[in-house]
């Protein structure tokens, strides 16, 4: 495909995108510096965005339902970056303007990217928040763009995979026709087949009754949690109870669950399922634009009272989705969206994603930055919050991101869940220590 069309997952996210239900993704990154200068930093952020091209480009829709990316001849960087000064705004200032900013969703017809500067926090600090439309890209995408307004660090680079030279049988227009032909059909075929086969696995996994007691009404009401852990403590637990660091986050997580719901009067009696999302971007190449995702459907134990099974248990279950792969399976439906043509997207997505309940409770993505120091201005990278956006009728989703020696957690609620966003993040952190009661 065309660098500069979006994939029919690119435009499902456009479709699902409303005021109650904006599908940007999102970050809270703070830094370490004395007095700020936000003008300078802003100027510095519009500078380095005018030089990635993707951030300097608007959606085009076509008559045929596609959409592809133009260059905004009235773009003006400066125009997507600003500045706040916090000053006697709540006991939690940062998180509750963030919670505001990240709330509101961004023009469709503009370059779908905002970005702000936070100046007025303690501990001589400012914070970047960043949002980006998922149809621009997806997580993977976002810390690669996101890296692009830092300051410069060499990243290392993946070693050129070798192919075979062909001979000059190989070369002869015949058999290039031949092989070109097959390799449609082939795909065709294994499309279909593909698509047909988790859809299944969806109609499958679909859970009619009864409703989650994560389900709300869809609102534009929105909060967030930021919660900071070790990443030794979560490397003590794998180490004891095996599992990966992933495996160990997500049962965290279902500890944390578990009790917000008991303290929100909902009784576990069953697992709340998680969209872990798979970034297929290694596999097919794809460059920092755009989606190229597949994922896991993950049933977070609640119902369990033992941290320790509830850690056995996920990591059964997340052994038993890498063994069967990516491609298969009800977590894969970006896979089937992707199948799609956009037309049927602008048609039938938006009140397909209204069923997302049936499917999943929860989304859980895990984003890890280069283990290397980062800085904007010559200010050191200190902690960095990622937010994922909400399904339709979905009330909390976590995104996770790890860097240097420190896990990012950021809860992000909605709708009759934004009260409770608060005991959501202590559960979290009293989730944390209790696996780590049970380590040596």
């Amino acid at each position: 495909m065309s660098a500069d069309r979006l994939s029919s997952l690119d435009i499902a996210f456009l479709c699902i995108d409303g005021a109650a239900t904006p599908m940007h993704l999102g970050a809270v990154a703070l830094f370490s510096a004395r007095n700020p200068d936000a003008h300078r930093l802003a100027a510095l952020v519009a500078r380095r965005a005018d030089a990635l091209p993707r951030l300097r480009q608007r959606v085009r829709t076509e008559l045929t339902g596609g959409a592809r990316w133009e260059d905004d001849p009235t773009f003006d960087a400066t125009q997507h970056v600003s500045t706040h000064h916090l000053a006697g705004e709540g006991p939690e200032p940062l998180t509750a303007h963030a919670s505001r900013w990240l709330a509101t969703p961004l023009a469709v017809h503009r370059p779908l990217w905002s970005a702000q500067i936070v100046t007025g926090l303690s501990e001589e600090r400012f914070a970047l928040l960043i949002k980006l439309h998922h149809a621009l890209c997806d997580g993977t995408g976002a810390i690669e763009l996101a890296l692009g307004l830092l300051d410069h660090t060499p990243l290392p680079r993946p070693t050129p995979r070798t192919f075979r030279s062909p001979t000059a049988k190989d070369d002869s227009p015949l058999r290039t026709l031949w092989r070109g032909a097959r390799a449609t059909v082939e795909q065709a075929i294994g499309s279909t087949v593909e698509s047909a086969s988790i859809a299944g696995a969806m109609l499958r996994a679909a859970r009619p009754y009864p409703l989650s007691p994560t389900v709300t009404t869809c609102s534009p009401r929105r909060r967030l949690g930021l919660v900071r852990l070790d990443l030794d403590d979560i490397r003590r637990v794998r180490k004891t109870h095996g599992g990966t660091t992933n495996d160990v986050v997500l049962a965290l997580l279902a500890g944390a669950f578990r009790d917000w719901l008991v303290n929100r009067n909902d009784d576990p009696v069953r697992p709340l399922r998680a969209l872990v999302p798979v970034s297929m971007r290694r596999r097919r190449g794809a460059e920092a634009g755009g989606n190229a995702l597949s994922g896991y459907l993950c049933d977070l134990p609640v119902d369990t009272d033992s941290p320790i099974e509830r850690l056995h248990a996920v990591t059964r279950t997340m052994n038993r989705n890498k063994q069967a792969g990516p491609w298969r399976g009800a977590g894969a439906l970006p896979v089937l969206a992707e199948h799609l043509p956009g037309a049927v997207h602008r048609l039938a997505t938006r009140t397909v994603a209204h069923a997302a309940p049936l499917l999943f409770d929860t989304v859980v993505t895990n984003v890890p930055l280069p283990n290397i120091p980062l800085a904007l201005d010559g200010a050191p990278l200190c902690e960095v919050y990622p937010v994922v956006p909400l399904a339709p009728h979905q009330s909390v989703g976590c995104a996770v991101s790890t860097y240097q020696n420190g896990v990012y957690i950021g809860l992000h609620t909605g709708g009759d869940a934004v009260s409770g966003v608060g005991s959501l993040a202590d559960a979290v952190t009293k989730s944390m220590a209790v696996l780590l009661q049970h380590c040596p």
